[in-house]
């Protein structure tokens, strides 16, 4: 029987859930409708990759975690363990790639630097996103090798319950392992984020400074910018905090309570960051727009109908 509080974080979670499909859903079928118009932009690319591999993971931590909090039993008889291990990886992995991709694509575009090695960059933008693609495929490969032959560990110790009997501090060492990829992403995701409101900060200070205190169209958008960049490092702190809760369940498997809080913080970042791009793309922005008009239209016939 669940408490209040399990049943209050099982509601959110369920809504953060919701949200992050429609949110996502949307981004990727803007950009889709926008590729069959027009050529498929390294942008649009980005955004469409995001939203897809953030779908599949919101229902991959739903999914994952309702089985251990309703059913942890199915754990410990077929190969559902090792399905959702490399499925994790997969998912979780290339959501971080797509999310590091638009940082730095983004540092790239819009930075201002004078540093000799981000011009270097900078005029190289194009080769970076096949660099990142290859150590996201070298690390999804380490991945799946290293949880292999942990499986084929607990199989040959007949340790058929997923629940590591090893020490708390060689489980944590192994989850470290595990996400070498995943903290090289968010690493360099932070950095460049960082950097490119340091850019923009500095630039503010110029343009307030030329204007004589005024803040005109760009100072106001450079102000939005920053706070959208902001807001995509806290949700992203979020998240690591949210899968480092979950991580230590397993320590702790009869709190059901930490494994629901982690649950309910890993979901705030692919749902809060998906409508934070919404309303910080001109494109996405419109489109939402015009959704929101024509669901305006559709009840006001349905009202005119009903009287």
């Amino acid at each position: 029987m669940l408490s209040v509080v399990e049943g209050i974080l099982i509601f959110v979670v369920i809504s953060e859930s919701v949200f992050a499909v429609l949110g996502n859903g949307f981004i990727g079928l803007v950009n889709c409708i926008d590729c069959a118009k027009n050529k498929l932009s390294t942008i649009g690319f980005i955004l469409t990759g995001l939203a897809i591999s953030r779908i599949f993971l919101i229902w991959l931590i739903i999914t994952d975690g309702f089985i251990r909090i309703f059913s942890p039993d199915i754990y410990a008889s077929g190969n559902l363990i090792e399905y959702i291990s490399y499925f994790w990886v997969i998912c979780n992995q290339s959501s971080m790639w797509f999310a590091t991709s638009l940082s730095i694509f983004y540092f790239l575009k819009i930075a201002n630097f004078s540093n000799y090695v981000f011009l270097w960059l900078k005029n190289r933008t194009n080769r970076i996103l096949p660099l990142l693609m290859g150590f996201l495929l070298i690390s999804c490969l380490l991945n799946f090798a290293y949880i292999a032959k942990i499986l084929n560990d607990l199989k040959m110790k007949n340790d058929t319950v997923w629940r590591l009997n090893i020490f708390k501090n060689e489980y944590f060492i192994k989850q470290i392992l595990l996400n070498l990829g995943v903290i090289f992403f968010f690493t360099l995701s932070l950095i460049t984020s960082v950097l490119l409101i340091i850019s923009l900060w500095r630039h503010n200070r110029q343009m307030q400074s030329n204007v004589t205190g005024l803040r005109d169209s760009n100072t106001e958008a450079h102000v939005k910018a920053m706070k959208v960049l902001i807001s995509f490092i806290i949700l992203f702190i979020l998240y690591f905090i949210g899968i480092a809760i979950e991580v230590s369940y397993f320590t702790v498997p009869e709190n059901k309570l930490l494994l629901m809080f982690g649950m309910t913080t890993t979901a705030i970042y692919p749902w809060g960051h998906s409508f934070i791009l919404i309303l910080g793309n001109s494109k996405l922005k419109k489109a939402s727009l015009r959704v929101l008009q024509q669901l305006k239209c559709c009840e006001k016939r349905k009202n005119l109908r009903a009287t």
